[in-house]
């Protein structure tokens, strides 16, 4: 089959020839139909992220099952399925208390197993996120995949495999919106759009997007803001200030940037709450004022939205086939494997919202 590898920071993908092992006892082999290009991808190719080289990169998938293990009961082959990253053994003390994207002990294959991934020669090939979804086929255990309403748009689906799954989950889970608050989202990509989405849904009476492109600030609008904030402009934590009459209820920061984190935290009035969902650079630091603290304000990240994706999975694609979750307007463009360069050039000069890879 084909796949992107990756075999150095900074260097562009190169569409090569690799094989896929059979699958264990709990294993499932899916045919990759389409997958996002998630901006956190680029963080490793950049470097900001450790991943192995080579490896195969691509975390945001939806296809169809083609083989199961022998112990697999939950999928058969035919069916339409999401991949998430945040596979969960079920059975350690995260798991178990209701945090399965915290799991401790996610299902990996032992050293003394064949490499799921290898060139023709035999060398690995490192399985990036466990999914490695830049591929026309991945191999993947059985938690991380959910099976979704064959009805679905594939290339829809697969945005909810990390994106959708992220920028709502900090909004219903992990921040915990409540209705007839006031709402601020730094940074209006792909996750950020979810964000105010879900600030959308969950009643928020006031959605400020802030960003530097006008054409993300048009797409929050059309999808729930009800203010915009050019950050281009002037400084973004001001004009919240002044629009809320003194900081907002809940601030969320999906860009990736101290910076922006600590705008995010500073935007919030009294008992307000800052959610970081963006990748931090590894060795960055967040500083914030201590003062403020005696506020009650308050600063937390998010893990990939809490999300427990078996259950939310479905419950958000039936959000969108109620007409209430937009994601046709997310998807940018449609592009082959062989274009996957450009998907990440576009990232880099913050053009459109997101590409999604369609396989044949």
């Amino acid at each position: 089959m084909k796949a992107a590898i990756f075999r150095g920071v900074n260097q562009p993908l190169t569409i090569e020839e690799v094989e896929i092992d059979r699958p264990l006892p709990r294993e499932v082999v899916v045919r990759t139909a389409a997958t996002g290009v998630c901006h956190s991808d680029l963080h490793f190719i950049e470097g900001s992220y450790p991943a192995a080289i080579p490896g195969i990169l691509g975390h945001e998938p939806a296809g169809i099952v083609e083989e199961v293990g022998s112990q697999v009961t939950y999928l058969k082959p035919g069916d339409h399925v999401v991949g998430c990253l945040s596979v969960f053994c079920g059975t350690c003390e995260q798991c178990l208390t209701g945090h399965p994207y915290r799991c401790s002990q996610t299902p990996r294959r032992h050293p003394s197993d064949p490499p799921r991934l290898r060139f023709p020669d035999g060398t690995p090939i490192g399985q990036v996120s466990n999914l490695s979804a830049y591929a026309e086929k991945m191999l993947v255990h059985e938690n991380a995949l959910v099976k979704i309403d064959p009805s679905i748009p594939l290339d829809v689906a697969a945005l909810v495999g990390c994106g959708v799954t992220t920028g709502l989950g900090a909004v219903f889970h992990t921040a915990k919106v409540t209705p007839g608050s006031t709402v601020a989202v730094f940074g209006v990509g792909g996750v950020g759009l979810a964000a105010v989405q879900g600030a959308r849904l969950a009643g928020a009476r006031r959605i400020i997007a802030v960003d530097l492109d006008p054409h993300k600030l048009e797409t929050a609008k059309q999808l729930g803001a009800t203010d915009l904030v050019d950050a281009a402009e002037g400084d973004p934590v001001t004009e919240i200030h002044q629009l809320t009459g003194g900081g907002v209820d809940f601030a969320f920061e999906a860009i990736g940037l101290p910076r922006t984190a600590e705008q995010a935290f500073l935007s919030t009035g009294r008992g307000g709450v800052a959610t970081i969902i963006g990748m931090i650079p590894v060795g960055a630091v967040v500083t914030i004022p201590g003062s403020l603290l005696l506020t009650e304000r308050k600063l937390q990240g998010s893990g990939m939205g809490s999300n427990r994706f078996r259950v939310d999975v479905p419950r958000y694609l039936e959000l969108y086939q109620q007409g209430r979750l937009k994601l046709d307007e997310m998807i940018t463009r449609r592009i082959r494997l062989d274009e996957i360069n450009s998907a990440f050039d576009a990232l880099r000069s913050h053009q459109g919202v997101r590409s999604v890879v369609v396989f044949d």
